[in-house]
C-alpha cells in the first residue's frame, strides 16, 4: 500500500489516499476533507490504470456509483451512452485522477493525446463527458488542457505519474521525518 496526501490550494481541503494493488487490479481508497463536507471514495482500476468502478459518498448523505465495462458506462445503475467516448474518470476535487490518463497513455516527451473523461462535479455529483488534452513536456511535467474551455495548467508529477504540484489547485503534502 502506498499513501498520498494533497492539500486543496483553493478549498483548503485535505485528501488522504491509499493505493492498494490487488491481483490484476488497483484499488484507491480516499477521504477528502473539504471542511463542512467530507467525501469518501473507492475506485478500482485495471492493471493498465483504466477506470472500472467508483463509489463516492458524502458526509451529507449524497451517493454516486459510476462504472465502466464492455457494455458502456453506468451512473447509479442507469446506462450513460453520452459517456461512450470516455475511458477515464475525472474527479473535480482530487488530483489523483490525473494519474489515470498519464499512466494509461504513457506519452513520450513532446507527445500529446486528446481524451474524453467522465467528469464528476464534487459539488453536484453530476457526471458529464469532458474533452481534455494531455501533453508531456518532460519526464515529470504535463500540460493539462480543457478542450471545451480555456482552462490549462502545467502540472508536475512524480516518477509514478501522481501529481506533486497542480498550480492553483493542489499540492502534494510531504510528511516531515
Amino acid at each position: 500500500m502506498t499513501t498520498y496526501r494533497w492539500r486543496g490550494l483553493g478549498s483548503g481541503g485535505l485528501e488522504h489516499l491509499d493505493l492498494l494493488p490487488r491481483d490484476d487490479r488497483l484499488r484507491a481508497r480516499s477521504v477528502v476533507d473539504l471542511g463542512p463536507v467530507r467525501l469518501e471514495y473507492a475506485m478500482e482500476l485495471d492493471a493498465a490504470w483504466t477506470f472500472l468502478v467508483l463509489r463516492l459518498r458524502a458526509s451529507d448523505g449524497r451517493q454516486l456509483d459510476v462504472s465502466r465495462d464492455g457494455g458502456g458506462w453506468w451512473v447509479d445503475g442507469a446506462a450513460r451512452p453520452d459517456l461512450a467516448d470516455a475511458v477515464d474518470v475525472d474527479l473535480s476535487f482530487s488530483p489523483f485522477t490525473n494519474a489515470l490518463p498519464i499512466r494509461r497513455l504513457d506519452l513520450a516527451v513532446g507527445a500529446a493525446a486528446d481524451i474524453v473523461t467522465a467528469y464528476v462535479d464534487g459539488d453536484t455529483f453530476r457526471v458529464s463527458p469532458d474533452p481534455q488534452r494531455y501533453t508531456r513536456v518532460d519526464a515529470d511535467r504535463y500540460v493539462y488542457e480543457s478542450r471545451d474551455g480555456d482552462f490549462h495548467r502545467e502540472i508536475s508529477v512524480d516518477a509514478d505519474g501522481l501529481v506533486v504540484d497542480y498550480p492553483g489547485l493542489f499540492s502534494r503534502v510531504v510528511d516531515a521525518g
